[in-house]
């Protein structure tokens, strides 16, 4: 169930969101606004449950409209922010990929340069660079140094790549792998329960 501006119409009178799979939302308690002599009275009790059910489902809502005015929490509303900046909308993704190809879209914009190229990149999940340039070439190197092995979002970023850089350079990755002196701390049995994979990223216990 998607949470966001029509969840209102989609509850029930009454629902208790919070025990069916819903929301967290933040208790409200009308009872202590009443005098003493209403304590005990089971039609104002369940009255003033009911009456509190629906503040805390407005005051989700306000919440959650609110917070997508902003990439960093935005869920339902990322739709909007992907149309507005002209990519392209693949709810089967990950909130995290779509944020980061988001960020690095609105980082991206304006003249390429390397500070512009390395500021885009931070926007993904381990996407601290370097970039080597080579001018006669025409071509530039992004190595990896936020994270070891192969960012996750490797195809977003070369994506966002391919839209910012100037046609005529070229590029190419490298990436930050494991010493093997790092890996003289393992004894075997550890490590024979990794793969060549993690090996390669290994840093240490």
């Amino acid at each position: 169930m998607a949470y966001g501006t029509g969840i209102y119409g989609q509850a029930l009178f009454g629902q208790d969101l919070k025990d069916n799979g819903g929301p967290d939302l933040d208790k409200v308690d009308l009872m202590a606004y009443l005098p003493p002599y209403y304590i005990d009275v089971k039609e104002m009790e369940e009255l003033q449950k009911q009456l509190g059910m629906e503040l805390e489902l407005q005051q989700f809502c306000m919440k959650d409209v609110l917070n997508q005015r902003f990439i960093q929490s935005a869920t339902w509303g990322l739709e909007r922010w992907e149309r507005e900046l002209g990519l392209p909308v693949d709810p089967s993704k990950a909130y995290e990929r779509r944020r980061e190809m988001l960020l690095a879209k609105l980082r991206g914009s304006g003249t390429t340069t390397k500070a512009m190229i390395m500021q885009a990149a931070a926007a993904f999940s381990g996407g601290e660079v370097e970039i080597t340039e080579t001018p006669g070439e025409y071509h530039f190197e992004i190595q990896f140094v936020g994270v070891m092995g192969v960012p996750l979002n490797m195809p977003g970023f070369i994506q966002l790549l391919e839209d910012i850089k100037p046609a005529h350079l070229t590029y190419s990755f490298k990436y930050t792998y494991t010493w093997w002196e790092t890996l003289k701390s393992l004894i075997w049995n550890q490590a024979r329960s990794k793969t060549w994979n993690e090996l390669r990223v290994y840093e240490g216990e």
